[in-house]
């Protein structure tokens, strides 16, 4: 399996996203967050996805060159549609001018429609976190791939439908990033297209039987991921149900239907608090930090070294990433290195 250091794979992805019809701005953004996403332990979200980024914008998916149109806004809010743009200069975007409002006002909500796959959520947290603000991004596949059967249901009727919270905490900000599914769409894809079988708990194939073959996911009839929650699956599907009403309802997108929407991207919510403007900016500071150290003093099982926060397993895992660099399986390198061929892009050596 071929090891490449960070920047040598943001490079690489970098020039597929140029040679398959980014501009440049977009093809850094995209390049940048797709590995950071590798960094931080979310494959499912990494490089994986360039040859569909690619795809997406030959088959017009995805606009290179489109605007974020504002269509509404107030002191404290933004409605805006993203025209098919890449979801990560999107995303950017409205996040810039939804900050800059919460500051102002103390709280801000932006929506969008229309917007290419936005990628780790975890990942937005992180940048609202480090302007000081507290912070809730949620998505849904803008009613075109439906991947999660509700419990007692074998047929899929909602898609994965993440969900992240940020607040800020230092150096180490606590970022809560996860699916409303038994694991990401993503994941699934990953372990497909390695050849390899899925965990037990994550799949059901389209007679609702348990299944570790990825490949029911993608069949005819389809199977599905199972929700969130073990045996109380109603708390994540119920989750995810709201997360869908959130972002497709509020927003004036679309939600999961019979038919699907033709094109397939997210409708984005986004949330900011700036706790200056509500208890005050110290007293914010001060609690949290006396909670994560409460929390993390709590007397531990045998074998376990120590308690574990939200945003810790990625800061661990990002540094010795970054020292030790970033592997991929031989199949979704190879996928990179044959749309690399196809693109006429130099492949790094590994």
């Amino acid at each position: 399996m071929p090891t490449l250091r960070p920047l040598d794979l943001t490079t690489f992805a970098q020039s597929l996203l140029r040679a398959g019809g980014a501009s440049e701005e977009e093809a850094s953004i995209t390049a940048r967050s797709l590995v950071d996403a590798n960094l931080k332990g979310y494959d499912s979200h990494g490089v994986m996805r360039l040859p569909y980024y690619v795809q997406a914008i030959k088959a017009g998916e995805v606009a290179s060159g489109a605007e974020l149109t504002i269509l509404d806004e107030g002191p404290s809010r933004v409605v805006a549609d993203a025209n098919w743009g890449f979801g990560q200069v999107q995303a950017a975007r409205l996040i810039k001018k939804l900050a800059a409002k919460a500051h102002a006002e103390g709280q801000a909500i932006g929506t969008m429609t229309h917007c290419g796959h936005i990628g780790r959520l975890g990942e937005y947290c992180e940048m609202t976190a480090a302007e000081g603000l507290v912070s809730m991004f949620m998505v849904n596949s803008h009613g075109a791939a439906v991947r999660v059967a509700p419990p007692g249901g074998k047929a899929p009727r909602l898609s994965t439908n993440p969900l992240a919270i940020g607040a800020p905490n230092g150096d180490e900000p606590l970022i809560l990033d996860f699916s409303t599914s038994a694991t990401a769409e993503g994941k699934v894809r990953v372990k497909k297209i390695a050849g390899e079988k899925v965990p037990e708990g994550w799949l059901l194939d389209s007679e609702g039987k348990p299944t570790t073959d990825p490949n029911t996911l993608y069949a005819t009839p389809c199977g599905s991921i199972l929700p969130m929650g073990g045996n109380q699956a109603y708390k994540g599907f119920g989750l995810g149900l709201m997360i869908e009403i959130f972002c497709g309802a509020i927003s004036g997108g679309v939600t999961a239907r019979p038919v699907p929407y033709p094109k397939k991207g997210n409708c984005v919510f986004m949330m900011f608090i700036d706790p200056a403007r509500f208890g005050g900016a110290e007293h914010f500071r001060a609690e949290v930090a006396q909670l994560v150290d409460y929390v993390r003093s709590c007397p531990r099982i045998d074998g376990v070294s120590e308690i574990t926060l939200p945003g810790d397993p990625e800061r661990r895992l990002c540094a010795k990433r970054m020292a030790d660099g970033i592997t991929l399986d031989g199949e979704n390198w190879n996928a990179l290195v044959k749309l690399a061929g196809q693109l006429g892009v130099e492949t790094p050596r590994v």
